[in-house]
């Protein structure tokens, strides 16, 4: 741990045993019913990523989605356009969970995430259905995120929702974490990163979680080292909002700089 300039203890990314997710926990408290904010953001995601792809149509993409977790839905934003997804996972348990949905079936509450998606006409026109691509295009990896920022592999696609902010208290690992899901990004890639606004961390089983407070300022000034064509929206209103600690969501769409 370091000291804020407070002097009251900082918790940094090294500090946690991530291990200790339950990632059954995080599903039931997040995703077994559709939030109207991830129904919003699904939708935005969707809306970005086919409007790149109708105006640049080629071959099928590698995409990413660096700190996947439990979390499905960023992978299938990415399905209709991608020859296979990196799931970049630290913590091992839900590196275990995500290999149960490549390897198996893709849980059943995940259709309702697809459904929004299938409102967009190249989702809908997947024939071989979205559990069956995702079979066949997901990689799960392990790994630190902090060890993309070498940016020696590069992918033409790229998602990170409610990452970098979620892992640490400190703002240069942050700003390093964003910057190292960037520096993943080939030149020109379509990407879309969600943020927490200004959490004070989350719990996951008995487990309390780090975060730092950030909002559009912090997420823009670090975003547009890296691409000319961020746009920002916010989602989540007071007495709507997922869980008690943060005070909406942000979410980024743009293209990597070439």
């Amino acid at each position: 741990m370091t000291l804020e300039p407070s002097g009251s203890p900082q918790k940094l990314n090294c500090d946690v045993d991530w291990s200790l997710i339950d990632p059954e926990d995080y599903i039931r408290r997040n995703y077994l019913a559709l939030h109207p904010d991830d129904r919003a953001i699904i939708s935005a995601v969707r809306d970005h990523f086919s409007d790149h792809f109708q105006k640049n149509p080629g071959s099928p993409a590698s995409g990413i989605d660096v700190g996947a977790g439990p979390n499905i839905y960023p992978a299938l934003t990415m399905l209709p356009w991608c020859h296979d997804i990196t799931l970049f996972e630290r913590s091992p348990s839900n590196v275990k969970y995500l290999e149960s949905q490549r390897d198996g079936t893709l849980d059943s509450h995940w259709d309702k995430f697809w459904d929004v998606l299938c409102e967009n006409a190249d989702y809908g026109a997947l024939e071989e259905g979205p559990a069956r691509k995702f079979q066949k295009v997901a990689k799960v990896r392990q790994g630190n995120l902090f060890d993309l920022v070498k940016g020696e592999e590069r992918w033409d696609i790229g998602t990170m929702f409610f990452v970098a902010e979620s892992i640490t208290e400190s703002f240069e690992e942050f700003r390093s974490g964003v910057s190292s899901f960037m520096n993943a990004l080939e030149p020109g890639a379509p990407f879309a990163a969600a943020f927490m606004e200004h959490s004070l961390g989350y719990q996951v089983g008995r487990e309390d979680f780090p975060a730092i407070d950030v909002g559009e300022r912090e997420v823009l000034g670090i975003l547009k080292e890296y691409a000319g064509d961020v746009n920002l929206t916010h989602f989540g209103k007071p007495g709507n909002l997922v869980r008690k600690g943060y005070t909406g969501m942000i979410l980024a769409c743009g293209h990597r700089n070439n």
